[in-house]
């Protein structure tokens, strides 16, 4: 079964009215800390004031670029109460949201994320994250894709006080909450361009390039060949 504690403050959130304002800042690497909190405290209360349920879908979460799904999830969970706070940067899965109760000093779960995976998730990045929950002493952790679970993943984490969140119980946790922090949250999601990928290591988004030697597209850092960071996923 998932930890109780969590489960217990996402079916208070998803229906609560929160008065706390979103805190979340993200932290990128090589780049200064920039504060989406405010950014989507701006979109509450500017246009409609509610949101279309339909709006959120597995579909919309797969085509987020992986630095906009980290941000997304940890603004998901400020609006359950909790402060986030980006513990790396990367697009791999090993990025961590540390999340801190309200007032506590010290994270009670530690959260990764999954974007892009038209796969199902298998068990390796379920057990990382129970390593970072040990070596972090975090009694609870979550993994969040925008795929879907194998059952080996799932009887993993069931065992091991990991909970999965796939793509379509995302899409409907962000649905079910308070009209105006669902609306803040799709905008947030997808404002600007939400799909082409950041790079890890310059903060800057990357661009579609075609390898000469087998003709297959990926993304590349702008700033290659300083830069030499490329991805073959999402194109």
């Amino acid at each position: 079964m998932p930890p109780r504690n969590l489960l217990h403050s996402i079916a208070l959130g998803a229906f609560a009215t929160l008065t706390h304002p979103f805190a979340f800042a993200a932290k990128a690497a090589s780049a200064a800390a920039s504060s989406l909190g405010r950014a989507a405290r701006r979109f509450i209360g500017s246009g409609a004031a509610k949101v279309d349920s339909a709006q959120w879908t597995p579909e919309l979460l797969k085509r987020l670029e992986w630095r906009r799904f980290e941000e997304l999830c940890a603004a998901y969970f400020e609006a359950l109460g909790f402060r986030a706070d980006l513990a790396g940067a990367g697009a791999d899965g090993d990025v961590a949201i540390n999340l801190y109760k309200q007032g506590s000093k010290s994270a009670s779960i530690v959260v990764q994320c999954q974007p892009w995976n038209a796969h199902h998730v298998g068990i390796k990045p379920v057990r990382e994250l129970r390593g970072a929950m040990t070596s972090g002493n975090v009694g609870e952790g979550v993994l969040v894709t925008s795929g879907k679970f194998t059952k080996e993943a799932r009887d993993f984490a069931g065992k091991e006080g990991v909970s999965l969140i796939d793509g379509t119980d995302l899409a409907a946790k962000l649905a079910a909450l308070v009209p105006e922090k669902a609306l803040a949250l799709y905008r947030l999601a997808t404002q600007g361009d939400f799909q082409t990928p950041t790079c890890p290591s310059c903060a800057i988004k990357m661009i579609s390039r075609k390898s000469t030697a087998h003709g297959r597209r990926y993304w590349g850092c702008r700033n290659y060949p300083a830069c030499k960071h490329t991805f073959f996923e999402a194109l």
